[in-house]
């Protein structure tokens, strides 16, 4: 199961990402959350201490790795790199620890402009998403940067499904009508809505129609809870913060149909 989690800024994709790679792990599945998103808070919404989580070297920043692995070093002029690199270790060797058997593996973000030449960079980042997009053999989680410049990147090709996390408000739901576009032109598998914080009936009501004027599935939706505000601001993973609220059992139903929809073979 390849699941890329995608959508406008601020509605809620680290928290669903890391809740539901916990509960993937709970089930048995060997799980890989994959950080693409520039603010790299993902390892506190799965559950990994605080001490571990500011020691963490994103993989763009590697340049140790990244010249080891393609030949030249970030920033230096010149140089032949390998378009190909060795990518099948990484995630076993770079991948962090974290509860109910999960690793993580914080890829940080490619900075274009200003900072030297980083093809090298973004030659490692591909193919190591498409190693794990091709090859891993567990359940990969990616919490995707806001927006759509990670959709123009091409990092979601090869994903089962891409998981837009939609509040019902009109900005986000413009975000997911260009996400669907572009999805189109990537060759993506299969685009769920996911709607969140939702807060009463008729916001459901309105997503439902809303995911009927798109043709979007509408997978699942899942309540507005202060306790993942409360859990966010106390640095604790919101399974492990309020573990029987009604976020947490939403997304534990999330689970439950995507292991319906894409069972393990």
């Amino acid at each position: 199961m390849k699941l890329a989690v995608v959508g406008k800024g601020g509605v809620g994709k680290t928290s669903i990402t890391g809740t539901l790679a916990r509960q993937l792990g709970r089930e048995g599945y060997k799980t890989l959350a994959i950080d693409v998103d520039p603010s790299m808070n993902l390892a506190y919404s799965l559950g990994i201490s605080s001490n571990i989580a500011s020691k963490i070297t994103p993989l763009s920043e590697n340049h140790s790795l990244i010249a080891e692995r393609t030949g030249v070093t970030p920033g230096s002029s010149g140089g032949v790199f390998s378009l190909n690199p060795t990518v099948n270790d990484i995630a076993e060797k770079y991948g962090i620890a974290g509860p109910d058997g999960i690793r993580l593996l914080v890829m940080g973000t490619v900075r274009a402009a200003g900072a030297g030449c980083m093809c090298p960079t973004n030659s490692l980042a591909k193919a190591l998403v498409r190693h794990l997009m091709v090859s891993a053999k567990e359940a990969v989680v990616m919490d995707m940067e806001a927006g759509l410049e990670h959709l123009g990147r091409g990092t979601v090709r090869g994903v089962d499904a891409m998981l837009c996390v939609v509040e019902p408000r009109m900005q986000s739901i413009d975000t997911a009508r260009r996400i669907k576009d572009l999805s189109k032109e990537l060759g993506v598998k299969s685009l769920l809505i996911v709607g969140n914080k939702m807060k009463n009936n008729s916001e459901h009501v309105f997503l439902k129609k809303v995911s009927a004027e798109l043709r979007i599935p509408l997978l699942a939706t899942i309540p507005y809870d202060e306790s993942i505000e409360q859990a966010d601001m106390a640095r604790v993973a919101p399974i492990d913060f309020a573990p029987d609220s009604p976020v947490v059992s939403a997304i534990e139903s999330l689970k439950s149909s995507l292991i319906m929809k894409f069972p393990s073979t």
